[in-house]
Protein backbone atom coordinates (compact mmCIF):
# COMPACT_ATOMS: atom_id res chain seq x y z
CA UNK A 1 0.00 0.00 0.00
CA UNK A 2 1.51 3.34 -1.01
CA UNK A 3 1.88 6.29 1.78
CA UNK A 4 -1.38 8.14 0.65
CA UNK A 5 -3.34 5.04 0.13
CA UNK A 6 -6.13 4.80 2.84
CA UNK A 7 -6.14 1.93 5.61
CA UNK A 8 -7.90 1.33 8.24
CA UNK A 9 -6.29 -0.77 11.20
CA UNK A 10 -6.98 -4.32 13.05
CA UNK A 11 -10.94 -3.71 14.50
CA UNK A 12 -11.15 -0.26 14.19
CA UNK A 13 -14.26 1.35 15.14
CA UNK A 14 -16.01 4.15 12.46
CA UNK A 15 -16.63 7.43 15.00
CA UNK A 16 -20.06 8.84 15.14
CA UNK A 17 -20.27 12.43 13.19
CA UNK A 18 -24.27 13.06 14.51
CA UNK A 19 -24.32 11.69 18.10
CA UNK A 20 -24.94 8.60 16.35
CA UNK A 21 -23.98 5.14 17.55
CA UNK A 22 -20.33 3.93 16.51
CA UNK A 23 -20.24 1.06 14.25
CA UNK A 24 -17.53 -1.67 15.01
CA UNK A 25 -16.22 -3.36 12.36
CA UNK A 26 -14.88 -5.92 14.77
CA UNK A 27 -18.33 -7.59 14.79
CA UNK A 28 -16.53 -9.19 11.60
CA UNK A 29 -15.03 -11.34 14.38
CA UNK A 30 -15.34 -14.89 13.55
CA UNK A 31 -16.84 -14.75 10.25
CA UNK A 32 -15.93 -16.38 7.83
CA UNK A 33 -15.67 -15.46 4.21
CA UNK A 34 -15.06 -17.20 1.20
CA UNK A 35 -13.07 -14.92 -1.52
CA UNK A 36 -12.37 -16.07 -5.08
CA UNK A 37 -9.23 -14.79 -7.07
CA UNK A 38 -7.64 -14.59 -3.70
CA UNK A 39 -3.91 -15.33 -5.75
CA UNK A 40 -3.38 -11.49 -6.65
CA UNK A 41 -4.61 -8.18 -6.92
CA UNK A 42 -8.13 -7.29 -5.44
CA UNK A 43 -8.88 -10.80 -4.40
CA UNK A 44 -5.73 -10.83 -2.29
CA UNK A 45 -5.89 -7.96 -1.23
CA UNK A 46 -9.70 -8.34 0.02
CA UNK A 47 -8.52 -11.30 1.92
CA UNK A 48 -5.88 -9.56 3.77
CA UNK A 49 -8.03 -6.98 4.66
CA UNK A 50 -10.82 -9.51 6.06
CA UNK A 51 -8.53 -11.61 7.71
CA UNK A 52 -6.78 -8.31 9.56
CA UNK A 53 -10.25 -7.78 10.99
CA UNK A 54 -10.66 -11.04 12.29
CA UNK A 55 -12.62 -12.83 9.37
CA UNK A 56 -12.00 -16.31 8.89
CA UNK A 57 -10.40 -15.95 5.05
CA UNK A 58 -10.63 -19.24 2.49
CA UNK A 59 -8.58 -18.17 -0.36
CA UNK A 60 -9.79 -19.91 -3.31
CA UNK A 61 -8.26 -19.39 -7.42
CA UNK A 62 -7.57 -21.92 -10.22
CA UNK A 63 -3.82 -20.72 -9.34
CA UNK A 64 -3.82 -22.91 -6.46
CA UNK A 65 0.05 -21.87 -5.73
CA UNK A 66 -1.28 -18.07 -5.40
CA UNK A 67 -4.21 -18.97 -2.93
CA UNK A 68 -2.03 -20.54 -0.86
CA UNK A 69 0.53 -17.67 -0.62
CA UNK A 70 -2.17 -15.82 -0.27
CA UNK A 71 -3.36 -17.74 2.92
CA UNK A 72 0.60 -18.19 4.13
CA UNK A 73 1.09 -14.83 4.65
CA UNK A 74 -2.34 -13.92 6.47
CA UNK A 75 -1.24 -17.04 8.59
CA UNK A 76 2.06 -14.84 9.23
CA UNK A 77 0.38 -11.66 10.24
CA UNK A 78 -1.35 -13.69 13.05
CA UNK A 79 -4.62 -14.11 10.79
CA UNK A 80 -6.87 -17.48 10.29
CA UNK A 81 -6.39 -18.29 6.59
CA UNK A 82 -6.94 -21.84 4.43
CA UNK A 83 -6.96 -22.03 0.88
CA UNK A 84 -7.63 -24.37 -2.47
CA UNK A 85 -7.85 -24.34 -5.90
CA UNK A 86 -11.62 -23.57 -7.56
CA UNK A 87 -11.99 -23.19 -11.17
CA UNK A 88 -15.09 -20.58 -10.64
CA UNK A 89 -16.35 -22.30 -14.11
CA UNK A 90 -17.04 -25.62 -12.79
CA UNK A 91 -20.44 -26.15 -10.70
CA UNK A 92 -18.86 -29.17 -9.42
CA UNK A 93 -15.76 -27.13 -7.67
CA UNK A 94 -18.72 -24.95 -6.39
CA UNK A 95 -20.11 -27.46 -4.49
CA UNK A 96 -16.77 -28.74 -3.86
CA UNK A 97 -15.84 -25.36 -2.18
CA UNK A 98 -18.97 -24.97 0.10
CA UNK A 99 -18.83 -28.57 1.45
CA UNK A 100 -14.87 -27.41 2.21
CA UNK A 101 -15.99 -24.74 3.99
CA UNK A 102 -18.70 -26.21 6.02
CA UNK A 103 -16.66 -28.85 7.12
CA UNK A 104 -14.00 -26.61 8.16
CA UNK A 105 -15.95 -24.13 9.90
CA UNK A 106 -19.76 -25.08 9.57
CA UNK A 107 -20.86 -21.62 8.35
CA UNK A 108 -20.20 -18.89 5.83
CA UNK A 109 -20.79 -15.78 6.46
CA UNK A 110 -19.37 -13.59 3.21
CA UNK A 111 -18.45 -14.55 -0.56
CA UNK A 112 -16.73 -12.17 -2.46
CA UNK A 113 -16.55 -13.39 -6.31
CA UNK A 114 -13.40 -11.14 -7.36
CA UNK A 115 -12.62 -14.29 -10.28
CA UNK A 116 -12.21 -12.74 -13.52
CA UNK A 117 -10.31 -11.99 -16.79
CA UNK A 118 -9.77 -9.28 -19.04
CA UNK A 119 -9.63 -8.91 -22.94
CA UNK A 120 -9.69 -6.56 -25.16
CA UNK A 121 -10.20 -6.93 -28.95
CA UNK A 122 -12.24 -4.82 -31.92
CA UNK A 123 -15.86 -7.00 -32.09
CA UNK A 124 -15.39 -7.92 -36.02
CA UNK A 125 -11.70 -9.80 -34.74
CA UNK A 126 -12.89 -11.35 -31.82
CA UNK A 127 -13.48 -14.90 -31.89
CA UNK A 128 -16.41 -16.70 -29.79
CA UNK A 129 -14.34 -19.09 -28.19
CA UNK A 130 -12.72 -15.62 -26.29
CA UNK A 131 -16.17 -13.86 -26.24
CA UNK A 132 -17.58 -17.48 -24.64
CA UNK A 133 -14.24 -17.41 -22.14
CA UNK A 134 -14.87 -13.79 -20.82
CA UNK A 135 -18.55 -14.77 -20.16
CA UNK A 136 -17.37 -18.08 -18.62
CA UNK A 137 -14.53 -16.58 -16.07
CA UNK A 138 -16.62 -13.55 -15.47
CA UNK A 139 -20.49 -13.94 -15.21
CA UNK A 140 -20.57 -17.42 -14.74
CA UNK A 141 -18.50 -17.68 -12.33
CA UNK A 142 -20.07 -15.23 -10.39
CA UNK A 143 -23.84 -16.70 -11.45
CA UNK A 144 -22.25 -19.90 -9.35
CA UNK A 145 -20.42 -19.06 -6.69
CA UNK A 146 -23.58 -16.80 -6.17
CA UNK A 147 -26.21 -19.70 -6.54
CA UNK A 148 -24.18 -21.80 -4.15
CA UNK A 149 -23.06 -19.36 -1.52
CA UNK A 150 -27.06 -18.73 -1.57
CA UNK A 151 -28.19 -22.20 -1.26
CA UNK A 152 -25.81 -22.68 1.86
CA UNK A 153 -26.59 -19.85 3.34
CA UNK A 154 -30.66 -20.87 2.92
CA UNK A 155 -29.99 -24.14 4.44
CA UNK A 156 -28.33 -22.82 7.64
CA UNK A 157 -30.61 -19.53 7.86
CA UNK A 158 -27.55 -17.35 9.01
CA UNK A 159 -28.26 -14.60 6.43
CA UNK A 160 -24.56 -12.69 4.78
CA UNK A 161 -23.46 -10.71 2.40
CA UNK A 162 -22.64 -11.38 -1.06
CA UNK A 163 -20.41 -9.20 -2.92
CA UNK A 164 -19.23 -9.16 -6.78
CA UNK A 165 -16.69 -7.49 -8.15
CA UNK A 166 -17.65 -5.61 -11.29
CA UNK A 167 -16.10 -2.76 -13.15
CA UNK A 168 -16.34 0.80 -13.96
CA UNK A 169 -16.03 -0.44 -17.86
CA UNK A 170 -19.38 -2.06 -17.07
CA UNK A 171 -20.97 1.46 -16.51
CA UNK A 172 -19.07 3.55 -19.29
CA UNK A 173 -18.19 1.83 -22.45
CA UNK A 174 -14.51 1.53 -24.20
CA UNK A 175 -14.07 0.88 -27.49
CA UNK A 176 -12.06 -2.33 -27.87
CA UNK A 177 -13.50 -3.55 -24.33
CA UNK A 178 -16.98 -4.85 -25.44
CA UNK A 179 -16.67 -8.63 -24.23
CA UNK A 180 -15.13 -6.90 -21.07
CA UNK A 181 -17.79 -4.59 -20.37
CA UNK A 182 -20.74 -6.45 -21.37
CA UNK A 183 -19.94 -9.47 -18.29
CA UNK A 184 -19.77 -6.80 -16.00
CA UNK A 185 -22.38 -4.38 -17.09
CA UNK A 186 -24.10 -8.05 -16.22
CA UNK A 187 -22.84 -8.63 -13.35
CA UNK A 188 -24.42 -5.73 -12.09
CA UNK A 189 -27.72 -6.22 -13.50
CA UNK A 190 -27.41 -9.52 -11.70
CA UNK A 191 -26.67 -8.54 -8.86
CA UNK A 192 -29.35 -6.07 -8.58
CA UNK A 193 -32.14 -8.91 -9.37
CA UNK A 194 -31.10 -11.42 -7.26
CA UNK A 195 -30.58 -8.80 -4.02
CA UNK A 196 -34.43 -8.36 -4.90
CA UNK A 197 -35.31 -12.22 -5.17
CA UNK A 198 -33.66 -12.65 -1.48
CA UNK A 199 -35.30 -9.07 0.16
CA UNK A 200 -38.83 -10.74 -1.08
CA UNK A 201 -38.03 -14.22 0.50
CA UNK A 202 -37.32 -12.80 4.06
CA UNK A 203 -32.96 -14.57 3.64
CA UNK A 204 -31.26 -11.79 5.18
CA UNK A 205 -28.69 -11.81 2.34
CA UNK A 206 -27.13 -8.79 0.84
CA UNK A 207 -25.76 -8.59 -2.33
CA UNK A 208 -24.17 -5.65 -3.90
CA UNK A 209 -20.90 -5.33 -6.20
CA UNK A 210 -17.93 -2.72 -6.22
CA UNK A 211 -17.22 -1.10 -9.12
CA UNK A 212 -13.45 -0.41 -9.63
CA UNK A 213 -12.20 1.74 -12.27
CA UNK A 214 -8.32 1.51 -12.96
CA UNK A 215 -6.45 -0.71 -10.08
CA UNK A 216 -2.64 -1.80 -10.56
CA UNK A 217 -3.23 -5.27 -10.74
CA UNK A 218 -1.09 -8.09 -12.45
CA UNK A 219 -3.95 -8.71 -14.82
CA UNK A 220 -2.80 -6.06 -17.26
CA UNK A 221 0.20 -8.17 -17.78
CA UNK A 222 -2.17 -10.50 -19.36
CA UNK A 223 -3.22 -7.75 -21.91
CA UNK A 224 -1.41 -7.09 -25.63
CA UNK A 225 -1.59 -3.32 -25.51
CA UNK A 226 -0.38 -3.17 -22.01
CA UNK A 227 2.79 -5.79 -23.34
CA UNK A 228 3.25 -3.13 -25.77
CA UNK A 229 3.64 0.04 -22.79
CA UNK A 230 5.84 -2.40 -20.65
CA UNK A 231 8.14 -3.02 -24.15
CA UNK A 232 8.25 1.11 -24.89
CA UNK A 233 8.76 2.30 -21.24
CA UNK A 234 10.82 -0.44 -20.22
CA UNK A 235 9.29 -1.82 -17.38
CA UNK A 236 5.66 -2.37 -15.64
CA UNK A 237 5.66 0.55 -12.92
CA UNK A 238 6.55 3.03 -15.77
CA UNK A 239 3.79 1.90 -18.18
CA UNK A 240 1.28 2.21 -15.20
CA UNK A 241 2.55 5.94 -15.31
CA UNK A 242 1.85 6.73 -18.86
CA UNK A 243 -2.04 4.93 -18.49
CA UNK A 244 -2.45 7.20 -15.18
CA UNK A 245 -1.51 10.31 -17.31
CA UNK A 246 -5.28 10.06 -18.60
CA UNK A 247 -6.88 9.06 -15.04
CA UNK A 248 -9.17 11.80 -13.60
CA UNK A 249 -6.83 11.77 -10.24
CA UNK A 250 -3.75 11.33 -12.09
CA UNK A 251 -3.53 8.07 -10.79
CA UNK A 252 -4.94 4.29 -10.56
CA UNK A 253 -6.39 2.75 -7.42
CA UNK A 254 -4.26 0.63 -5.09
CA UNK A 255 -6.00 -2.60 -4.75
CA UNK A 256 -6.32 -2.23 -0.92
CA UNK A 257 -8.29 0.67 -1.34
CA UNK A 258 -11.00 -1.26 -3.60
CA UNK A 259 -10.38 -3.99 -0.34
CA UNK A 260 -11.49 -0.98 1.86
CA UNK A 261 -15.02 -0.91 -0.31
CA UNK A 262 -15.33 -4.75 0.18
CA UNK A 263 -14.48 -4.73 3.89
CA UNK A 264 -17.71 -2.30 4.10
CA UNK A 265 -20.07 -4.06 2.20
CA UNK A 266 -19.16 -7.19 4.25
CA UNK A 267 -19.82 -5.47 7.43
CA UNK A 268 -22.28 -4.53 9.42
CA UNK A 269 -21.75 -0.66 8.33
CA UNK A 270 -23.74 -1.82 5.27
CA UNK A 271 -26.70 -3.45 7.30
CA UNK A 272 -29.06 -1.50 4.84
CA UNK A 273 -27.34 -1.63 1.91
CA UNK A 274 -28.16 -4.09 -0.96
CA UNK A 275 -28.75 -4.32 -4.30
CA UNK A 276 -26.21 -1.42 -4.56
CA UNK A 277 -23.19 -0.44 -7.38
CA UNK A 278 -20.50 1.20 -4.82
CA UNK A 279 -18.55 2.55 -8.16
CA UNK A 280 -14.96 3.46 -6.90
CA UNK A 281 -12.95 4.86 -9.77
CA UNK A 282 -11.38 8.24 -9.31
CA UNK A 283 -14.13 9.84 -11.32
CA UNK A 284 -13.75 8.16 -14.24
CA UNK A 285 -17.49 7.51 -14.68
CA UNK A 286 -18.87 11.11 -14.56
Amino acid sequence: MSASTPSIERNAVLEPSSGQAAIPLDRLAGKVALVTGAASGIGRATAIVLARHDVKVVCADIAADGAQATAAAISRDGGDASAFRLDVTAESDWRAALEQVFAAHNQLDILVNCAGVSFAAPVADMRLEDWRRVMAVNLDGVFLGTKHAILALRRHASGGSIINVASASGLKASAGASAYSTSKAAVCMFTKAVAKECLERGDHIRLNTVCPGGVKTPLWRTMPFFQELMAKHGSEEAAFRALEQSAPQGRFAEPEEIALAVLFLASDASGFVTGTDLIIDGGYTL
